[in-house]
């Protein structure tokens, strides 16, 4: 289907929006990595392992969520106790190692993770994956990697758009942008009304998640050189759940459908920069302020309240005299201040000063190298160092070569610094979670082209994690960094054919082997998860059909009642169908099918996942 055209063209234009090159200066580097670093990289050069997940294949493969196109990529795991509370781990790490922003900036405020629920994908340009620690270039939390939601920001002129779906509740959406050779703006609004599935699996009342979205961005050129943005978000989400019985004996027992169960989500985030560049684009400062505030509430109670700000001052510089855009040897430095808090533990903040320093290097023989360091000076907790090292080496066939090694920290939480209640006493002695990992990689073309395949193989030692221990002395529990490395190793493998002029097939494989210190089995984290993916066009590239087939095997949870053991989930297939059909050059027919065969299955003891269902929707672009 040649989408390599496509794929090259769009990533100029998100490139030419998102440095401080000149609007009316599009630069075609071919595909590009936004958040491999403090400045977009050239996919073929960036050494550590990334995957893309385009706008293009959401629509092809008729994903609506952010959670559901995260299954397609190699090294995530994605599980959930409802569409509402889903957790994304990579490499094997916990949960909250993983950092998720939306347009550059962090989606949760204040400690812990962000639950991923119903973040649409329309009105997404891209999902950029990154795995292995990346905490050099965005701290704490990134010590397994970093998911970055980016929104469309539009080409020159204007273009405008929307979507509409139905099949069990509705969703729908709509954008606008307008560009110039100065600058632009992008807003997007999207509506999620899902009638849902009953979690607990008995046919009971249905959970339901509903959510509004808005998006603003823009950028203007207000003197030569100069520019000034802005990144907006506001979210308001409404979810059900159910209850669960600790004194259950069996999975269906432990889930109980519960119609009074209700909570809310209010999600803001915001950020202002300037860009300037001196010395023909030699030279680059940039400032940005970003916000983030997250409020939660059950059944209409006082809602836990968490915010984090963060200033940064980046400076680029081309070392070989070229502008940073194409320079062959470029230093990237940040100086970045960050405090966050919450409500729950309202006498107590974290507050961080970071210093860091990013070497990328170009060299005339195929290599290409990326280095960096960065120091955090924290005002609460223990002080810390971070590194990472990786490179990309291009053969004359056209096989790419490609390893890195780092670390990566994850800061204690408020609650493990500063607990007071429910029998437990904070430890501000705590040092943070230090990841340890390295990844060797061949990217192979084969077929004249028509096909590629990605094999990485990684290993990664978790240690200092931090854990809940009864101290006699105190009479209660507290939390200590306890002994010995939490290993994951693994292969990772992708894979993509042009079988012939109109089919495309995809492959994802995951092969994850966890453990804690002691050798037990960390859980929710399935050893095999394989993903295939068939794309169809027919009637001259006017329509087109999608099939998923995934199987997830190996995978263990803790039962939470009975005895509270860790067993193993059931193995289980499940297939997707999609569709779609253009009425005309700017309207298409969209069909899907979530679940074909109806097969129950689970991710988490207890939880059921959903059955059969069937949507169908318009979507317009202009």
């Amino acid at each position: 289907m040649k989408k390599t055209a496509l794929l090259k063209a769009s990533a100029a234009t998100v490139f030419a929006v998102a440095t401080s090159a000149h609007a009316q200066e599009t630069i075609d580097i071919g595909t590009i990595v936004i958040s491999g670093g403090f400045t977009p990289i050239e996919e073929q050069k960036y050494g550590r392992a990334a995957s893309v997940i385009t706008s293009q294949e959401i629509e092809q493969r008729g994903i609506t969520t952010v959670q559901d196109a995260l299954r397609a990529v190699p090294g995530v795991s994605v599980s959930g106790s409802g569409d509402a509370l889903t957790q994304v781990r990579i490499r094997g790490a916990e949960a909250n190692h993983t950092l998720i922003l939306i347009n550059g900036v962090p989606a949760a405020g204040g400690d812990g993770e962000y639950i991923l629920s119903g973040i649409q994908t329309a009105n997404i340009e891209r999902i950029e994956v990154l795995r292995g620690p990346q905490s050099v270039f965005y701290g704490s939390n990134a010590s397994a990697g970093v998911v970055n939601i980016i929104t469309k920001r539009g080409g020159l002129g204007h273009e405008y758009g929307g979507t509409v779906e139905f099949g069990d509740g509705y969703n729908a959406s709509a954008r606008y942008s307008y560009r110039n050779d100065k600058g632009g703006i992008a807003v997007g609004i999207a509506r999620l009304d899902d009638d849902g599935y009953d979690y607990s699996g008995s046919n009971g009342e249905k959970d339901s998640v509903d959510r509004t979205t808005i998006d603003l961005t823009g950028d203007y050129f207000v003197a030569e050189g100069l520019k000034l943005g802005f990144v907006f978000r506001d979210s308001d989400e409404n979810y059900d759940f159910d209850s669960t019985d600790f004194l259950a004996t069996t999975p269906e027992g432990y889930v109980v459908d519960d119609p009074t169960q209700r909570s809310e989500r209010k999600e803001r985030l915001g950020q202002v920069y300037a860009e300037y560049e001196a010395r023909g684009g030699q030279m680059v400062h940039r400032f940005s302020y970003d916000r983030t505030d997250n409020e939660q509430s059950t059944n209409g109670g006082t809602p836990t309240e968490t915010d984090r700000d963060s200033a940064r001052y980046l400076l680029s510089l081309g070392l070989d005299g070229r502008a940073t855009v194409d320079s062959n040897h470029l230093l990237n430095g940040i100086v970045e201040w960050e405090e966050d808090s919450s409500s729950s533990d309202p006498e107590f903040e974290r507050e961080t000063t970071s210093y860091a320093l990013e070497y990328r290097g170009s060299l005339q023989n195929g290599l290409n190298v990326q280095a960096g360091i960065r120091y955090d000076d924290n005002k609460t907790f223990q002080n810390d160092f971070t590194w990472t090292l990786a490179a990309s080496y291009t053969l004359p066939q056209g096989v790419r070569l490609h390893g890195s090694a780092g670390t990566g920290i994850v800061n204690p939480s408020y609650f493990e610094l500063f607990a007071d209640s429910f029998g437990f006493v904070g430890n501000p002695n705590l040092k943070p979670e230090k990841n340890k990992s390295f990844d060797l990689g061949a990217e192979v073309p084969f077929w004249a082209g028509r096909g590629l395949v990605d094999v990485t193989l990684f290993h990664d030692d978790l240690t200092d994690e931090i854990t809940a221990v009864f101290d006699p002395v105190l009479g209660s529990s507290t939390f200590i960094n306890q002994a010995g490395d939490s290993t994951r190793r693994g292969v990772e493998v992708s894979g993509t054919l042009e079988a012939t002029d109109t089919l495309d097939l995809r492959l994802s494989y995951t092969y994850i082997d966890a453990e804690n210190p002691d050798g037990s089995v960390e859980v929710r984290r399935p050893r095999h998860e394989l993903l295939l993916t068939a794309t169809q066009e027919f009637l001259q590239g006017r329509g087109s059909v999608t099939g998923d087939i995934r199987y997830v095997a190996d995978n263990y949870d803790t039962q939470f009642f009975g005895s509270f053991e860790t067993k193993k989930l059931p193995d289980y297939v499940t297939v997707d169908v999609a569709a779609q059909y253009s009425l005309t050059d700017n309207v298409k027919l969209t069909g899907r099918i979530v679940n074909l065969f109806d097969r129950e299955y689970s991710d988490v003891w207890g939880f059921a996942k959903r059955g059969r269902t069937g949507y169908i929707g318009l979507s317009a672009a202009f």
